[in-house]
């Protein structure tokens, strides 16, 4: 339709014109349905507020408005903005996108370009694609600080504008990419001195990896209704997660020619190491994959496995992995609380299983497809009956601490 007319029209018709288009484009019933109940409710805002016509603004605060007033799920919160985003890329005549992709906000070419040898840096050093984007939004984020600081060029940089900067940092796992970059900086000569050194020194927290028993994954398998086309889909996806611990990156971008069924083999190249990984693959997996390659995918061009049930036939993201497994834990009845319920969690329940087997800690890492050594260490955490075996006797309390137990002395 056309932008301009569409502008014109009422929010109901607005509403039922986008409801209509994404029926053309084979949404499913339900997903329409909570479209349409989630938009209903803008209307009544316009009316309390007086606003006659919609426009984007109109959607970014009821949004805002709606927000302050119920307490949502992130998973909520995501489905209205996905909803608003969507009505206001039809009322603008933005063309039709499954995935809107992030657009990055580019600093002054002074410092664009600093990033930019920074990240050849990294590319000659191995760092993965992945791994390079993740390290230029922490530090891109890091200079636009020191710009609103009154930094205007990466030579103005100065220990005051760095400390503050530093501060803002919400996520502290980026002072060390900050440091590395600073590093960079006076090594090269681009900057006199060396403000690494101001840089904060951030240390992870200890953390158990949360997983879940061998009971609760047989449960969360069995609530999928395998008899749909997206059931299908769905378990043969959460399957490989569950038996063969591979990672959500793996499993949606997984291509045909990465199954050999005649070898029973799953043979791969590892988005987040770049390094190829050969799986056995189990009996149960095949008969899943087989299942939904011949019986539920959708007849579509192209290479990959695991594609949208509706049209456009596009292969899924990550984000419906996440989602998918979340639903599944729910309708499992799983407790959740306080613990990560997201499709890697299957890979620390399935590494907590293979060592409760006397699996060996070099095996167990071989068959997650880790690179680093270190990668023992974290599932060593896991061996909980092992450590117990390390575990040294309290000591009988004596002394002075021993008269206070007995309440001998007062503080």
């Amino acid at each position: 339709m056309n932008s301009e007319k569409t502008k014109t029209l009422s929010f109901s018709a607005l509403l039922h014109d986008l409801i209509q288009s994404l029926e053309d484009k084979s949404y499913d019933r339900l997903t329409l349905d909570n479209y349409r109940r989630t938009l209903r409710k803008i209307e009544p805002y316009m009316d309390e507020n007086g606003i006659e016509a919609y426009t984007p603004e109109v959607g970014r605060h009821y949004y805002e408005f709606y927000l302050a007033k119920n307490k949502l799920s992130i998973s909520r919160q995501k489905a209205i903005i996905t909803a608003i985003r969507r009505l206001n890329d039809f009322y603008s005549g933005i063309e039709y996108k499954v995935q809107r992709q992030h657009q990055v906000e580019l600093l002054p070419d002074n410092f664009e370009n600093f990033l930019d040898l920074f990240s050849l840096r990294c590319n000659e050093a191995g760092n993965k694609v992945n791994t390079i984007k993740a390290k230029k939004r922490f530090i891109r984020c890091f200079l636009k600080d020191c710009i609103d600081l009154g930094c205007m060029d990466i030579y103005s940089l100065n220990p005051s504008d760095v400390a503050k900067a530093c501060l803002r940092v919400e996520n502290k796992d980026g002072w060390a990419i900050i440091r590395a970059f600073l590093k960079f900086l006076s090594i090269n000569g681009i900057i006199e001195a060396d403000f690494s050194t101001l840089v904060p020194r951030y240390q992870k927290p200890t953390h158990l990896p949360d997983t879940y028993s061998e009971k609760e994954i047989f449960q969360i398998e069995k609530v999928i209704d395998r008899t749909s086309n997206i059931g299908k889909r769905d378990y043969a996806m959460l399957l490989l997660a569950t038996r063969l611990g591979m990672r959500s990156g793996d499993i949606v971008k997984l291509s045909l020619a990465d199954l050999d069924f005649r070898r029973n083999q799953i043979n791969f190249i590892q988005q987040k190491t770049g390094e190829r990984l050969r799986l056995l693959m189990l009996t149960e997996v095949k008969i899943a994959l087989t299942d939904y390659i011949n019986n539920a995918r959708p007849k579509a061009t192209g290479d990959t496995v695991f594609l949208r049930q509706n049209a456009p036939f596009k292969e899924i993201t990550t984000s419906v992995l996440r989602f998918v497994t979340t639903r599944y834990f729910k309708m499992a009845g799983i407790d959740i609380t306080d613990k990560k319920h997201g499709p890697h969690t299957f890979r620390s329940s399935l590494a907590n299983s293979m060592i409760n087997d006397d699996v060996p800690y070099e095996a167990v890492t071989k068959i997650l497809g880790h690179t680093d050594s270190d990668a023992i260490k974290h599932y060593a955490k896991l061996d909980l009956d092992k450590l117990r075996e390390c575990a040294i006797e309290v000591p009988r309390p004596s002394g002075t601490f021993k008269a206070f137990l007995d309440g001998g002395i007062n503080v």
